[in-house]
């Protein structure tokens, strides 16, 4: 068993507050790592403000150098990332390659960025009272970013505030997920490693006083939080006068029109709907297909799903893993049975896969679940997906709408101007026509409206986050 120090301004600290990390499949002990206290996190914002000023020294092609080497560095190390990430996700080996290949190309992405941030002329003489003056913005580092991370994408998450902030000059402070905190603090070495300044570098895992000193501190200017609606509400509420960015929750729908590709939709929605045990904010939850295709998608769907192994996670044949924790198995069943009670219909799966292994949820799906059911309201962050039919475009736009989220949604349709209809009638970040909405490409603008949170990420646009523009203007009028 291994056991991890928090790494705080370079420096990786011992604590007596160590902490169990469990391997979801089999809830045994995979490593203990020390773990912050409040008095550890002001110490570390204190160190940030010195690496603050070591990283405004540096050249943006120093910058991008640095990020370069850090990718080359987790691409060496990128097996040994993967199965770290399925000790303590609980994800199968399958994504969690992936995982780490994204992570290296948000890395690059980033890396690319740092080399572009500019600026931008201002015609101040197109004022009435311009004559003579002469304006541009250039874009300059914030200073300190604060970044808390959920545990279902603990390395490419954390890098899409990370990467970005080192790219614009910033000192970071990371707190990951307290279930989740092995690659990030892999990270944390690997930043080292390739080159950047010690004291710009904090890696904290912890509880909600670590969180709470990290998102209030006056010194800390931008706060970026990856997790759920509830503690993104709390964290907006006391962070205080600074930048706020949120990626929220979602209960992501897919439309399935009637002159869609059933057979795709299909895929897609096994494929979203499935991926990491559904604990993706961007996971298939809710589909809505048209009256006339309603029983033949159920009847695939369901086929398919069934076909999806199950099991230990580091089998490459692993299809499904487990759920973070017992607990939310627990959760999501009370769910599916308050569904079913209110005349909802268990098409497949819904259970437990057996007492040895109960954080394993098999593959489930539900039909007709009306709007006030939590299955349908809520986000659910499990392999489960409804399916209900709708009559017309009209409607469809309505059930997706009935929602407090609008993150992504993925619409399947033929027409043009069927797709056109839903893009501008749907209320969320991101639609996709003849995709489902788990898709994210690492360098688009990502992020959701409503209670789906606030900013977008991809490191071109949270880089305009992570700095602060400075108006220059210079009077020519001798």
């Amino acid at each position: 068993m291994v056991e991890k120090r928090l790494l705080l301004g370079g420096e990786f600290v011992k604590t007596d507050n160590l902490v169990e990390i469990k391997y979801p499949y089999t809830q045994e002990t995979v490593a203990k790592v020390c773990f912050a206290t409040e008095e550890e996190a002001l110490r570390a914002v204190e160190v940030a403000k010195e690496g603050a000023k070591e990283m405004a020294k540096l050249t943006p092609y120093e910058r991008y150098n640095l990020l370069m080497k850090t990718a080359k560095l987790l691409e060496e190390r990128a097996e040994e990332f993967a199965r770290t990430l399925v000790l303590e996700v609980g994800k199968t080996i399958r994504e969690a390659r992936t995982e780490v290949q994204r992570a290296i190309q948000t890395l690059l992405f980033s890396a690319e960025e740092a080399r572009r941030i500019g600026g931008e002329v201002i015609p101040i003489d197109a004022h009435p009272n311009g004559r003579g003056k002469f304006g541009f913005y250039v874009r300059e580092p914030v200073g300190i970013v604060s970044a808390i991370t959920p545990f279902n994408f603990p390395l490419n998450l954390s890098m899409h505030k990370v990467a970005p902030a080192l790219a614009a000059g910033n000192a970071v402070i990371l707190k990951p997920s307290e279930r989740t905190p092995l690659t990030p603090l892999m990270l944390g070495e690997i930043l080292l490693e390739a080159g950047f300044p010690p004291s710009a570098i904090s890696v904290l895992p912890g509880f909600g006083e670590v969180g709470k000193v990290i998102t209030t501190h006056p010194d800390v200017r931008v706060v970026s939080f990856t997790g759920s609606r509830k503690v993104g509400e709390i964290i907006a509420r006391q962070c205080g006068i600074k930048k706020l960015v949120l990626e929220l929750g979602s209960n992501s729908a897919i439309v399935l029109h009637k002159d869609g590709d059933l057979q795709k939709a299909v895929q897609k929605t096994v494929l979203g709907g499935y991926a990491i045990a559904g604990q993706v904010c961007i996971s298939v939850q809710r589909v809505f297909v048209h009256e006339d295709l309603f029983e033949e998608f159920l009847q695939k769907l369901s086929s398919e799903v069934e076909k999806l192994q199950v099991g230990d996670p580091m089998d490459e044949k692993t299809d499904v893993g487990p759920m973070i924790s017992p607990a939310e198995v627990e959760r999501i069943q009370g769910w599916i049975d308050e569904a079913l009670q209110m005349g909802s219909k268990l098409i497949t799966g819904g259970v437990s896969s057996g007492d040895k292994v109960s954080s394993v949820l098999t593959p489930t799906v539900v039909s007709l679940v009306p709007p006030n059911a939590k299955l349908f309201r809520e986000e659910a962050f499990a392999p489960v997906v409804v399916v209900n039919p709708y009559k017309d475009v009209e409607e469809a736009i309505n059930l997706v709408n009935d929602s407090d989220y609008g993150l992504q949604v993925g619409v399947f349709t033929q027409s043009i101007d069927t797709a056109w209809a839903f893009i501008k009638g749907i209320k969320a970040g991101g639609v996709l026509i003849n995709e489902g909405p788990n898709f994210r490409a690492d360098h688009m603008p990502y992020g959701g409206v409503k209670f789906s949170g606030v900013g977008r990420e991809g490191p071109k646009y949270a880089i305009e986050d992570y700095t602060e523009i400075k108006m220059v203007i210079f009077n020519l009028n001798g």
